[in-house]
C-alpha cells in the first residue's frame, strides 16, 4: 500500500522557507538593477543566471507555500526598486556580490538541509546547494581570469609534523605572540574580506538613503566595518603576513536611490547577523586568546548595531514578522 501521509511543515521547515523568501525577493531587487547598469558584457550572463536562480527559488517557495495553505511573505517587491536609477557600484564589486550570494547559499542551505524532514523539502535545499556551487563557481573562475580574484595569504609549507608543547601557545596578552596559525590566518583573512566588501556596500547605502536615520545607520555601519578590519589586519600584519586587498569596489558618486530604505535596512541587518556567526565560528577556532577576546568584544558592538537596525525598522514599520507560535496566554484571555 503507498503512504499518502504528508505531513505539515515543521517550525523549522517553516523558518527556513520563510527566511529564504525574504532573500530570494531581496535577491530579485539588487541583481535587477546591477543588470540594468553592468558594463561588462562578459560579467551579464552570471548576473542574469543569479537572477534566474532567486527567481526559480520563489516560483517554488510560492508553490509550497500555496500547497500549505501559508500566507505567502511580502519580502521586497518593485515598489523597493527603481530600475531607472543611475549605477550606484561598479561591474567589479558586482562580482564580488554575486560570488558572495554563492558564498551565502552555500553556508545557509547546507545549515538549512539538515534542519529539515520532509523529503520534498530536503531535495529543494539539496538543489539550492548546486546552483549555489555552481554560481560561486562560474563566478570564481570569471574573477580569476579578470586577475580580480583575492586569494587568502600564503605561508611556507611546515618542513615536519609538530606537536603543541607549552602552554604559551594559547597565550596572547602578555609577552612575545606567537605567530598565527594557518587556521587563524584563514579566519582572520575570510572575516577581513567580508568587512572590505560591508564597508563598500554600505558606504553606497549611506550615499541614497532617504532617511536621516538611515542615512546615519548606514554610515555608523560602514565605520564599524573600517573599524573591524583596522583589527583584523593588525593582527595578520604583525605576524609578517601579507594582506592582499580588495580593489574598485567603492560606489559611484549617485546619490540617487535605486533601492527603499526598507531594503538597504533589512540587507544590513541580515548582513550583519551574518556577520555575527561567523565571528562566533571566528571565536571557536582561534587558539590565541587575544585574538578571541576580539572576536567576543566585536560580536558585541555588532549586536549593539543589530539591535538598533531592529528597532529603527519597527519603528517605520518595515520588519516582516516570522512565523511564530501563538500566544496561549492571549489565546485563554481572549
Amino acid at each position: 500500500m503507498a503512504n499518502n501521509h504528508h505531513p505539515k511543515l515543521t517550525a523549522s521547515e517553516t523558518a527556513l522557507l520563510w527566511g529564504s523568501y525574504q532573500n530570494d525577493t531581496l535577491g530579485v531587487c539588487m541583481i535587477s538593477h546591477f543588470l540594468q547598469t553592468v558594463e561588462d558584457e562578459e560579467i551579464r550572463p552570471l548576473l542574469q543566471f543569479a537572477l534566474d536562480i532567486a527567481k526559480q527559488h520563489l516560483r517554488k517557495l510560492t508553490a509550497i507555500f500555496k500547497e500549505e495553505k501559508h500566507p505567502i511573505p511580502i519580502g521586497f517587491t518593485k515598489a523597493d526598486i527603481n530600475l531607472n536609477a543611475p549605477k550606484l557600484f561598479s561591474d567589479t564589486f558586482m562580482l564580488y556580490y554575486i560570488q558572495g550570494m554563492g558564498a551565502m547559499g552555500l553556508n545557509t542551505y547546507s545549515t538549512a538541509l539538515p534542519n529539515a524532514a520532509r523529503k520534498d523539502i530536503r531535495d529543494y535545499y539539496t538543489s539550492c546547494l548546486h546552483s549555489s556551487s555552481e554560481l560561486y563557481n562560474r563566478t570564481s573562475d570569471l574573477m580569476q581570469q579578470k586577475g580580480v580574484f583575492i586569494r587568502a595569504p600564503y605561508i611556507p609549507y611546515n618542513e615536519k609534523v609538530e606537536f603543541v608543547e607549552k602552554q604559551h601557545f594559547l597565550s596572547g596578552w602578555i609577552g612575545d605572540q606567537r605567530p598565527l596559525t594557518s587556521n587563524e590566518i584563514l579566519l582572520l583573512f575570510a572575516n577581513l574580506q567580508r568587512n572590505m566588501f560591508g564597508h563598500a556596500l554600505l558606504t553606497g547605502f549611506s550615499q541614497i538613503a532617504q532617511s536621516k536615520e538611515v542615512k546615519h545607520y548606514m554610515t555608523r555601519g560602514a565605520e564599524i566595518s573600517k573599524h573591524h578590519m583596522e583589527i583584523f589586519h593588525k593582527y595578520l600584519t604583525e605576524s609578517n603576513v601579507e594582506t592582499p586587498m580588495t580593489w574598485n569596489i567603492m560606489p559611484t558618486a549617485s546619490t540617487e536611490p535605486p533601492f527603499s530604505d526598507k531594503l538597504l535596512m533589512f540587507h544590513t541587518t541580515a548582513i550583519n547577523a551574518l556577520g555575527i556567526g561567523y565571528y562566533g565560528a571566528s571565536l571557536a577556532g582561534t587558539a590565541r586568546k587575544d585574538i578571541s577576546a576580539s572576536y567576543s568584544r566585536l560580536m558585541i558592538e555588532a549586536g549593539e548595531y543589530s539591535a538598533d537596525g531592529a528597532n529603527l525598522m519597527i519603528k517605520n514599520g518595515w520588519l516582516e514578522k516570522p512565523p511564530s507560535a501563538p500566544d496561549r496566554k492571549a489565546l485563554v484571555k481572549s
